[in-house]
């Protein structure tokens, strides 16, 4: 059962939140609806496709930026209580800064494992509609990849002939194990093209050893052919790194998919650890803004407080992206590399901690 002061607490916390949280949904819409109208100008579309295209993208955005509007939304919490002298009255019945904190860190937490659970897996699903449907005015159709338990999947449109490929698995710049089905625009088979090994490096494949089985029933055999595609190993790449359109489910699939065609799932481990941190992330950011808040000269304008907050989120993002880098890169394991920010923070906040405790 909640004591009063908790209730309290938590409410106005809350309410706080919930308004920040709107303004940076307008903000966020705004820009993105401009974004979706520049891309559409030159279609014959309904106006309300650039309007439901951000409803659907928005969430994830804003899934991105939920830390700063926490970190914010703290600062402007302490910012309320300061003001109303209410830290002071909540000193008088022994409630210290530290046990506020406390009480905002479970909070945060809590919110942080209600946004993973339910918010994350419902602004995937959105961000999967808003790219299916781009997908459709980009062009993009003609060019598809898939990666199943049954290994790559490409179909491949060039010039006048449609190549439907599947390999087993990737090994570095190359394709192992290639089928190749070449069609004619009506789908009629043109040739079947059998590899071990193809050397996707560039958007001009080298097939090694290739055996082509042809539609009148000749065979033919060679020490090396070029193939034209629209395809390298970078775009290839880029078709799955869009990470935020899958939910957890589909990520762990995803994963293992990677896994029995030998492919790297760095970036599915990195998006993955991401998630699993988050709440961590909520409660840190909230500690440090608290910190902040609390051992700094309360008569500033309004505006000091905000650009402080953003100066924070931009050092915290280049302190992310460096560990980031260094996980992707193989340089670090990428469990250690999307902690240790966190840990590393939290360790200099001990010290504004400390000094909030003598206080």
């Amino acid at each position: 059962m909640l004591k009063v002061y908790q209730k309290y607490i938590i409410d106005s916390y809350i309410k706080l939140l919930i308004k920040i949280l709107g303004i940076f949904f307008i903000l966020t819409f705004l820009l993105n609806i401009f974004e979706e109208i520049n891309y559409f100008k030159d279609t014959d579309v309904n106006i309300l496709y650039p309007i439901i295209l951000t409803f659907l993208n928005v969430p994830s955005l804003l899934f991105e930026i939920l830390p700063f509007i926490f970190l914010v939304s703290t600062q402007f919490f302490f910012l309320k209580l300061l003001e109303a002298n209410e830290l002071n009255i909540f000193k008088v019945y022994s409630l210290s800064n530290i046990k506020i904190i406390n009480i905002l860190n479970l909070t945060n937490f809590i919110l942080g494992l209600i946004i993973i659970l339910f918010f994350y897996n419902i602004s995937a699903k959105f961000k999967f509609n808003y790219l299916d449907i781009k997908n459709k005015y980009s062009g993009d159709n003609k060019y598809l990849a898939v990666i199943t338990e049954n290994g790559l999947w490409i179909k491949d449109e060039f010039d006048s002939s449609i190549n439907i490929i599947n390999a087993e698995k990737i090994e570095d710049n190359f394709l192992k194990n290639v089928s190749i089905l070449q069609f004619n625009k009506k789908y009629e088979l043109l040739k079947n093209i059998e590899s071990e090994k193809i050397d996707i490096s560039k958007n001009i494949w080298l097939i090694k050893n290739p055996t082509i089985f042809e539609d009148n029933l000749n065979i033919s055999t060679y020490e090396e052919i070029l193939f034209q595609t629209n395809f390298s190993l970078d775009k290839i790449n880029s078709l799955f790194s869009n990470m935020a359109s899958l939910n957890f489910l589909q990520l762990y699939k995803l994963k293992n998919d990677y896994f029995k065609l030998n492919y790297s799932t760095t970036e599915i481990d990195a998006h993955i650890q991401k998630i699993i941190v988050y709440p961590f992330y909520l409660m840190t950011m909230s500690i440090l803004s608290a910190i902040i808040m609390l051992n700094i000269k309360h008569n500033h304008p309004t505006i000091f407080y905000l650009i402080l907050g953003i100066l924070l989120s931009v050092v915290i993002y280049y302190i992310n992206y460096f560990f980031n880098l260094l996980g992707k890169n193989g340089n670090m394991p990428i469990v250690l590399a999307t902690w240790s920010p966190i840990i590393i923070i939290n360790l200099f906040s001990l010290i504004g901690l400390i000094r909030i405790n003598e206080k």
